[in-house]
C-alpha cells in the first residue's frame, strides 16, 4: 500500500499567506500542515508516500526531507505544469504502481485510514471515494450512493428548488483509494480531473466504484483563511483528536501576563507584563509587548506586537510588525512582513 499527496496547488484562496509559503506547509498549530496527513498515514502502516508538487517545490522538499524523522519514506514528483488531480496521479505512476491512497493536499482530518483501506478491500473496489456529510448541501456538489455504498452519480450544486428532493448531503472529502488499473484510464500528459473526468468514466464503464462515508471523524478543507483559522479553533477546543499540540516550554512569559490554558505558544516567544493571549496560537519567536491583546487569532513566527495593540480573530503572517495601539479586527489576514504603524486600524 502506498500513498500520494497532491500538494502542487498554489493556494490562491489562502493568499496572502501562501505568497512565500506553499499551502501544504503552512503552519497549523505550529507544525507544517502536511505532517498531519503524513501522521495518519503512518498510523495505518502506510509509510511509502509520494508528494506531487508544482508550486515552490524546493521549500517543501527542504522542510520535509526524506521523511525518516517522521517514520516514513518520502519521494517527490514535480509536475512540469499543473495537470489536474487525476493528471498529477498519472504523472506519478512510475512511483505508485500498486494500490494507492490519494489525498488532496488541503484536507485536515483525524480519520482512521486503516478503516478506509479495509472497506476498499471488503468491497473489492477498483476505486473508493471518501465522502463527508455537510449541514448545508446547497453550497457543494454532492455524491449519491446506494445502500451498499456503491457510487451512483455526482450532482452539481443543487438549486434552491431542488433542495427538498435531495437524497444525500454527502460531498467529496478529497481522499481516495485507487487500484493501479485506474491509471490506465487516464491519458498521459493531459490536464485531467478526478471529479469531472475520471469518476464519470468509472461510472460509465460500470467499474467497482464505492464510497466510504465519514461519521464522527473530523474533516475540514483548510483552503481559505476563515477555514484555516477555524481549524486552529477546533484544535484548541478539542474537536480534533489524536495529535499532540502542546505549548513549548522555552518561552519567556511574564508572571503578570495572561495566557489562556488552550493557547499554544511557540519556542522563544516573549510575552511582556499585562499582555493577554486568549485562545490563540503564537509561532516561534513572537514578541508581544505590554498590554497587547491577542484573541482567537493565529500569529506566525517572528512577528512583533507592540504595546496596547489589539488583534482579534485574525491571521498575522511571518515577521510582521504591529505598532502601538494598532487594531487588527476580525477577519483580517496580514501577509508576511506586513508593517502597521502606530494607531492603524485594519
Amino acid at each position: 500500500m502506498q500513498a500520494l499527496i497532491l500538494a502542487g496547488g498554489k493556494g490562491t484562496r489562502l493568499r496572502p499567506l501562501t505568497v512565500y509559503t506553499p499551502k501544504p506547509i503552512v503552519p497549523v498549530m505550529n507544525r507544517p500542515f502536511l505532517l498531519y496527513q503524513i501522521e495518519i498515514l503512518r498510523r495505518a502502516g502506510v509509510t511509502d508516500i509520494t508528494l506531487s508538487l508544482n508550486y515552490q517545490p524546493g521549500k517543501i522538499e527542504y522542510l520535509l526531507g526524506a521523511g525518516d524523522q517522521f517514520g516514513v519514506n518520502l519521494r517527490y514528483v514535480t509536475e512540469p505544469a499543473p495537470m489536474g488531480t487525476a493528471g498529477a496521479y498519472k504523472y506519478a505512476e512510475d512511483a505508485i504502481r500498486e494500490t494507492t491512497i490519494v489525498f488532496n493536499g488541503d484536507i485536515l482530518t483525524d480519520v482512521d485510514i486503516s478503516k478506509i483501506i479495509r472497506h476498499h478491500e471488503e468491497k473489492r473496489a477498483e476505486a473508493t471515494i471518501v465522502l463527508t456529510p455537510v449541514e448545508n448541501p446547497s453550497a457543494y456538489g454532492l455524491v449519491e450512493t446506494d445502500d451498499e455504498q456503491r457510487v451512483l452519480r455526482f450532482l452539481e450544486k443543487p438549486k434552491p428548488e431542488e433542495l427538498k428532493n435531495l437524497t444525500t448531503n454527502n460531498i467529496n472529502a478529497g481522499i481516495y483509494v485507487l487500484e493501479p488499473s485506474v491509471l490506465d484510464m487516464i491519458p498521459k500528459g493531459e490536464n485531467y480531473s478526478f471529479e469531472y473526468s475520471l469518476f464519470p468514466s468509472l461510472l460509465e464503464q460500470k467499474k467497482a466504484f464505492y464510497a466510504y462515508i465519514l461519521e464522527e471523524e473530523y474533516w475540514r478543507d483548510i483552503g481559505t483563511p476563515q477555514s484555516y483559522l477555524s481549524a486552529h479553533q477546533d484544535f484548541m477546543n478539542g474537536k480534533i483528536k489524536g495529535f499532540e499540540t502542546a505549548s513549548d516550554g522555552t518561552s519567556d512569559i511574564a508572571t503578570a501576563a495572561f495566557v489562556s490554558e488552550n493557547s499554544v505558544i511557540g519556542a522563544g516567544c516573549v510575552i511582556k507584563p499585562n499582555a493577554k493571549i486568549i485562545n490563540s496560537v503564537l509561532g516561534e519567536g513572537v514578541h508581544v509587548d505590554e498590554r497587547a491583546v491577542i484573541s482567537d487569532s493565529v500569529v506566525w513566527a517572528h512577528t512583533h506586537v507592540s504595546n496596547s495593540a489589539d488583534i482579534n480573530s485574525a491571521i498575522v503572517g511571518r515577521s510582521c510588525y504591529i505598532g502601538q495601539n494598532v487594531t487588527v479586527s476580525e477577519g483580517s489576514v496580514l501577509g508576511d512582513k506586513t508593517s502597521l504603524t502606530d494607531y492603524t486600524k485594519v
